[in-house]
Formats: C-alpha cells, structure tokens, sequence
C-alpha cells in the first residue's frame, strides 16, 4: 500500500515520541555493557524495527515507499538522533 504524506507524517511523530521516551529510560540506566555507544546503537536499531512495525500495520513497508518519502524518514531519523545526542552526550 502506497502511504500519503499525512500518514507518513502520523508515523514519524509517533516514532519521535516512541524514541525520546526510549532515549529518557536508556540513558537514565546507562546499564548496557558498552555506555553510550550501545545505547546509541541499541535506539537506531529500535527506530528501525519500529518504523518498519508501524509500517507494517497500515499496510506497507521500507521497500514500498517512494524515494521521496524515504528522503523524509532518513532527515526525520537524521534531526531525531542530533536532537538525543546533543541532548544525553556527556
């Protein structure tokens, strides 16, 4: 299924929240073997499998999107981890 702006928009903003919440309990507990690093690694991954979830559940994927909305996703993904970063880096 071919997703519209509007509902890509739905997804990222949902993902934002998801993610800022994750990145608050994650460092907060710094309690993976490798400190931030891991954590950074660990929040990508977990954007990932999510956005890949939530695509899933309206019917679509990665692979369905157009180049334009994967531009999005990657600038969105892209201003959500300098966002965290900056924020958490110590």
């Amino acid at each position: 299924m071919v997703l519209d702006e509007k509902t890509i928009e739905e997804i990222l903003e949902y993902l934002e929240k998801s993610i800022n919440n994750l990145a608050k309990d994650a460092f907060g507990n710094l309690e993976l073997e490798g400190g931030y690093q891991e954590v950074e690694e660990f929040l990508q991954n977990q954007y990932d499998i999510r956005l890949e979830n939530l695509l899933v559940a309206k019917n679509s994927s990665t692979h369905h999107l157009e180049s334009n909305m994967k531009n999005k996703i990657i600038q969105k993904k892209q201003k959500v981890f300098d966002s965290i970063f900056k924020e958490y880096k110590t």
